[in-house]
């Protein structure tokens, strides 16, 4: 059946299995998992003991799961992280259905986790097909009006070019940077978390592989969405 949303919203369930009677157990088993990490336990294997135990759904495992990190790679990532105030006149690469997609989330009222990073992660999956939503161009000038306003420098959108619909999504994005006068390069990538991970421009991405591996990274997402995004429903897993 063809996917007809009009948004990236809320899954009819998230708000009984994100409410507030969750959020203990749900903060429990984060740090329980993370704990696991910390100590070496493989990922699957641990999130399956520790969503067992709690009697977590598939999708409170996933928020779980993308909210953790070991110690090591919390403050691998902390050290690695420059400031938004930090990036007048320089150049960043943008994984950029990573982006894209939680700005289209937070915009359309679907749940994000903020995670131990301090990255706020959201549920949504493209499986191989993106599709344009309604808050697909909002959530791009929404992106170009704040680096504009940080003066950031030259910017350099990856995509996935495997991800059906990639080819459009780059006419979109340069045909608004032409509108814009924005500085935007698109480059469609078989493997963009390749090039996120050895090159020397500062990334924005919450890709966990990404981030281990990067030598600089900035929290862009989180920024733009707690400053420009209000309405945005922003859970926090570690209390």
């Amino acid at each position: 059946m063809p996917d007809k949303r009009k948004h990236r919203g809320a899954h009819p369930s998230d708000a009984r299995l994100f409410g507030p009677e969750t959020l203990t157990p749900l903060r429990e088993a984060l740090g329980d998992f993370s704990l696991l990490l910390s100590k070496g336990y493989p990922d699957k294997s641990a999130l399956k003991l520790v969503g067992d135990h709690f009697s977590l759904t598939q999708r409170q495992r996933l928020a779980v799961m993308r909210s953790a990190c070991s110690d090591e790679q919390r403050n691998g990532r902390l050290a690695r992280c420059l400031e938004i105030a930090d990036l007048g006149n320089q150049a960043v690469a943008i994984d950029g259905y990573n982006l894209l997609i939680t700005l289209e989330a937070a915009m359309s009222g679907a749940f994000l986790f903020k995670g131990r990073d301090g990255c706020l992660r959201d549920l949504a999956g493209i499986h191989g097909t993106y599709r344009r939503v309604e808050e697909t161009v909002p959530a791009l000038e929404l992106i170009g009006e704040f680096l504009g306003r940080h003066r950031v420098g030259q910017v350099r959108w990856l995509l996935d070019s495997p991800v059906s619909n990639s080819g459009r999504l780059k006419t979109l994005i340069r045909e608004l940077a032409s509108q814009h006068g924005w500085s935007w390069e698109v480059q469609l990538l078989t493997n963009p978390d390749a090039e996120l991970k050895t090159t020397d421009l500062i990334v924005v991405s919450t890709d966990s592989v990404v981030l281990d591996h990067c030598v600089r990274w900035t929290n862009l997402g989180r920024e733009i969405i707690l400053t420009c995004v209000p309405e945005a429903r922003v859970i926090r897993m570690t209390g």
